[in-house]
């Protein structure tokens, strides 16, 4: 699977104003998902932004996520649920959401947590943060070897999420995550969220390029060996 982007909203929106954003950030190429992440904020506020921001979403064929917050979810009737370790539990949320809905495990850099989230069904663990993060208050550091190893025993999809931007992505593609996590990568370019979309993607498609060549190489330097 072509990993894709994973787009988590700013905590503070001016709603009309990032609906514009988003646009032009889904605009921009290949996305799998938006997560709605606003904080402290009243519970009609993440209602609101859901109710104008869903439909962008899904003239893209981009799912819609609620963080922390089953129960919105199934209010406003998302595409799924992101729950951390302090939320929800992800049998809370699965049993709320049914089986057809996206449930999402916040797992840091434990391998244990991700091992757990898998056996109960998330739809994916989430590892990070990889990099310094002004987005939220960090509670792990993860290493990029944890990705690979995930890659390498399991099918549940992973997320690498924190400071990831253009320039320093590549390790985590090559070292096998599903999904991209962004949020100030996206919405504070440079250049502005369409132009980030895209790079990212060229990225992504690069790093693939090289994936597969190094599959074929390998093969080929398998084969040889074979006849030698």
């Amino acid at each position: 699977m072509r990993p894709q982007l994973y787009l988590i909203t700013p905590p503070k929106i001016e709603l009309s104003a990032f609906a514009d954003q988003l646009r032009a950030a889904l605009s921009g190429g290949d996305v799998a998902c938006l997560q709605l992440r606003l904080k402290d904020v009243p519970d009609a506020e993440v209602v609101g932004a859901a109710d104008v921001l869903m439909p962008i979403c899904h003239e893209h064929d981009v799912a819609l996520l609620i963080n922390d917050r089953p129960d919105l979810a199934k209010e406003v009737d998302a595409d799924g649920v992101h729950v951390g370790q302090e939320d929800a539990s992800y049998t809370d949320a699965r049993a709320l959401l049914g089986p057809t809905r996206i449930v999402g495990v916040t797992c840091h850099d434990s391998r244990h947590l991700a091992m757990e989230a898998a056996e109960q069904g998330a739809d994916y663990v989430a590892f990070g943060a990889f990099f310094p993060t002004t987005t939220k208050q960090t509670k792990s550091t993860a290493e990029v070897d944890l990705l690979q190893w995930w890659d390498e025993i399991m099918e549940v999809p992973c997320v690498a999420i924190g400071g990831i931007t253009v320039d320093n992505c590549a390790p985590l593609l090559d070292a096998g995550t599903d999904f991209l996590a962004v949020a100030g990568g996206i919405w504070d370019h440079a250049e502005g969220p369409k132009a980030a979309v895209e790079q990212f993607n060229k990225v992504i498609d690069q790093c693939e390029t090289d994936r597969a060549a190094k599959v074929k190489a390998e093969k080929a330097a398998a084969r040889e060996a074979r006849r030698t």
